[in-house]
């Protein structure tokens, strides 16, 4: 057993009030590529255009087309250890919330309950003609996605993979997921959420993020602010790293040592 990672464990369980901060390198594990990692999407691969807001609405058809196996072919991929073992370590109440900008649900299937998502969700797709982000929003925090007229996840995969759009049963119109694209603002309740997990926070656990995206790469900077220490374990630099009282590049090989541990 690596004595850091067993010195890490310690941290967690003398925590008072341990909180996760996850991106897009906690799915790689999953078989999902990131984006600026160094097998990102990027280096091939329009994100920037599929995620456009403005291109959206021009034609939706782009998003989904190239998300179908991206975001909506989501049965295929499974919880990683380090979903799994968040989720336990909520389960016995070593980790009080955890934020995430990952959209690909893998938290929730992996047994965390307490998920801020802060760049949106596709629990929920709306028609932007006749429903609101907003309430969208309301439903995915309440569980209430279905009861209140928006199309599930599940619903709208389903139609994805058949190569078909999800549409309005009123309008016809496009529905889009509530995720947040490039030219939204993010979702308030959730940052407002993040941002008060964070400051409470006496540890903050920085996991596959190069904190380079704001404003979930200032969550950090609140809870050193509020005395709280830093674990940051990303396989790339990142601009806190010097700030972190234990640093590590291997997520699968520090979360099979906390299994070990549990």
């Amino acid at each position: 057993m690596d004595a850091k990672v067993e010195e890490l464990y310690r941290l967690i369980a003398g925590a008072k009030y341990c909180v996760a901060l996850s991106g897009a390198g906690v799915s790689t594990l999953s078989g999902i590529r990131d984006f600026r990692g160094k097998n990102g999407l990027y280096k091939d691969m329009d994100a920037e255009k599929i995620f456009d807001v403005d291109y959206f609405f021009k034609d939706p058809s782009f998003y989904y087309s190239h998300a179908r196996n991206f975001i909506y072919d989501l049965e295929a991929k499974q919880p990683s250890i380090v979903h799994t073992v968040l989720g336990e370590l909520e389960k016995r109440n070593l980790l009080r919330a955890l934020i995430t900008q990952n959209i690909d649900l893998l938290h929730t299937k992996g047994g965390s309950r307490r998920v801020i998502e802060i760049h949106g969700s596709p629990q929920a797709h709306y028609c932007p003609r006749c429903q609101s982000s907003q309430a969208a929003e309301d439903a995915i925090l309440a569980g209430t996605v279905k009861e209140r007229g928006f199309m599930t996840f599940d619903e709208a995969a389903a139609v994805v993979q058949r190569g078909e759009l999800p549409r309005c049963a009123g309008c016809g119109g496009t529905l889009k997921p509530a995720i947040t694209f490039f030219g939204e603002s993010l979702p308030v309740q959730a940052l407002r959420a993040a941002e008060k997990e964070s400051k409470e926070a006496d540890l903050m656990l920085v996991l596959g993020t190069s904190l380079t995206v704001f404003p979930a790469a200032e969550l950090p900077q609140l809870t050193l602010r509020g005395g709280g220490g830093l674990v940051i374990i990303n396989d790339m630099e990142t601009p806190m790293d010097r700030y972190a009282v234990l640093r590590f590049s291997d997520l699968g090989m520090v979360f099979t040592g906390l299994q070990s541990l549990l």
